[in-house]
């Protein structure tokens, strides 16, 4: 693999991916940390979304990505009936993207709490006032819920019950850049049980 060099180089696929994210945050005007998440419902059909990727944890193989989100919200339940799961991060200032595929369990423990905690207050209200994904009357009444919900909890809320992360535990990462004529670059590393091998893609 002696051309995987420049913005492919490394030995670690966590590493090459915080390096990448570091760049995006220089360059991509709004949420760098975006990802389409991509699921399926019991039938099989799939279903994505852009969501917000909050954690890159641990390395080599070990690493894995952590969102959050309500569990009782179309994803979650999707997820809590099949644990496969796939995203993608595009960067269109950077021309690059990354593909994740892997399998999902609940993160609903101290990093759950904490990183709650750390959120907006009102965002902490609005995921005790969001029954997401389900019909919702108006806007108004999502905002009297919030209004309830905020006399209810006070100024120091403490994380539902029904909401907290999902850690992705990669199998395939993908790493794409775009090339000229469309030649683009591609290299994908498949999780091996004691190594990642590493294979160059034709664009």
């Amino acid at each position: 693999m002696g051309d995987r060099e420049g913005i492919f180089a490394g030995d670690d696929p966590f590493a090459i991916i915080r390096r990448w994210l570091a760049e995006a945050e220089a360059s991509e005007p709004n949420d760098p940390n975006a990802i389409a998440l991509a699921t399926a419902d019991a039938d099989g059909l799939p279903d994505v979304r852009m969501v917000l990727l909050k954690d890159i944890d641990g390395e080599g193989l070990d690493g894995s990505f952590v969102f959050y989100t309500n569990y009782e919200s179309a994803k979650g339940r999707q997820l809590a009936a099949n644990s496969k799961a796939a995203f993608v991060m595009h960067w269109k200032s950077l021309r690059r993207q990354i593909r994740v595929r892997g399998t999902v369990t609940r993160e609903d423990g101290p990093q759950a709490d904490a990183y709650y905690a750390s959120r907006a207050l009102q965002s902490r209200l609005g995921a005790w006032a969001s029954a997401q994904s389900r019909p919702l009357d108006s806007r108004a009444s999502l905002m009297a819920e919030a209004a309830k919900q905020g006399l209810r909890h006070g100024t120091n809320p403490s994380r539902p019950p029904f909401w907290g992360g999902f850690r992705m535990f990669p199998s395939q990462i993908e790493f794409w850049a775009d090339g000229a004529f469309r030649l683009h670059d591609r290299f994908c590393w498949h999780r091996q049980e004691t190594a990642w091998t590493i294979t160059r893609l034709s664009p």
